[in-house]
């Protein structure tokens, strides 16, 4: 134990500019606490926001840019405040490294919706220093933001849960959605989408998942346990299956029309939009008026509800569908994964990677 009050240098792959090319990048790590957990990354997963991020698609971005918000690592060292974590624990770190600590959401445990929450990435910390995420080889980060990895849970399986899994755990819990025999609907089939399936399946759950085309038809019913899938084009198959389903969860981050997924609903159903979309969406009013339906939407999930998840992925034997990837192969990834070319979450082999190069 010490107070870790000293400054550090890591190597991470950072975005200059809009062009979202990362490379590598030495920086400070930001002066640390007795609060704070000093941690070596292992691997971290590719999320379709930090796509967003480094290429400027939300119109917030500042460079250099280390992404990275599925994180996995040992802890090296811990202040001396810190009473969760010891060396050599396995955590994680997600989308999140700071909260106020005094607002609603803050009290209710939901720092999520802190309107002061601090991003791993692409923001600044209390201390003033840009924070920056885990293509990187360390990270300084406050205790309450560090989960602890389940044992016997590979850290390459738990890296995209602590986004994904925890962004379609969330909405089921809060919105009183875990219970079994409900129908479902997973709209999407990617990152999210997966572990969607697979977290609601393990729940007891009837799930259809909807595309817009054939092609993940054999992946969604064989390989990760659909019982349905429909085609968003296949007018008589949507007709069937109208007024049909609990919720859908909206993984879809690109702009869509919302109507025909409206009419799957059953009354009082629930449309949960989860993609990060910069245009506006449409609906006619009487699509949701006329089945007393909601769309609402969430946010990845609390660092409660991230404990809880993991600790449910653990007990059902739930795992990630992953692509391990080196970090100088990172720039071809975000390019596959711009073109849905990935079943279903790359993560990046942080520590077997030469971050120099």
């Amino acid at each position: 134990m010490g107070s870790l009050e000293m400054e550090r240098k890591t190597v991470g792959w950072a975005a200059r500019d809009p062009s979202g090319i990362l490379s590598p990048y030495t920086y400070t790590l930001r002066n640390t606490g007795p609060e704070d957990v000093y941690v070596k990354v292992m691997c971290c997963g590719i999320c379709h926001t930090d796509i967003h991020q480094v290429k400027n698609d939300l119109g917030m971005s500042s460079y250099p840019m280390v992404p990275g918000h599925e994180v996995v690592g040992e802890v090296i060292e811990v202040g001396s405040g810190v009473t969760k974590f010891r060396a050599g624990d396995v955590v994680g770190v997600g989308c999140i490294v700071g909260c106020c600590g005094n607002c609603r959401p803050c009290n209710a445990d939901i720092e999520q919706y802190c309107n002061k929450k601090i991003w791993s990435y692409n923001d600044v910390y209390t201390d003033g220093k840009p924070t920056q995420g885990g293509f990187a080889g360390a990270m300084v980060v406050h205790q309450k933001f560090v989960v602890k990895i389940p044992d016997g849970m590979a850290p390459e399986q738990a890296a995209p849960l602590l986004c994904a899994g925890v962004t379609v755990y969330s909405p089921l819990n809060h919105f009183g959605l875990k219970g079994s025999g409900l129908r479902g609907g997973i709209l999407g089939l990617g990152g999210v989408g997966h572990m969607g399936v697979k977290i609601a399946k393990a729940m007891g759950h009837h799930i259809t998942v909807i595309s817009s085309s054939d092609r993940k038809r054999e992946e969604a019913l064989e390989h990760l346990g659909a019982d349905d899938y429909l085609v968003s084009s296949n007018a008589d198959r949507m007709q069937e299956l109208t007024d049909s389903l609990d919720y859908i969860i909206d993984t879809i981050p690109v702009f869509h029309p919302l109507e025909p997924y409206l009419s799957l609903l059953k009354v009082d159903g629930k449309l949960i939009l989860m993609g990060v979309i910069n245009t506006p969406l449409q609906f006619i009013t009487p699509m949701v008026m006329l089945g007393r339906k909601s769309i609402t939407g969430s946010f990845i999930g609390s660092m409660k509800e991230t404990e809880e998840m993991l600790e449910f992925c653990k007990e059902k034997g739930l795992t990630s569908t992953i692509e391990i990837v080196k970090m100088d192969y990172i720039n071809t990834a975000f390019a596959r994964l711009e073109k849905n070319d990935v079943r279903y979450r790359f993560v990046v082999d942080v520590a077997g990677s030469n971050l120099d190069q």
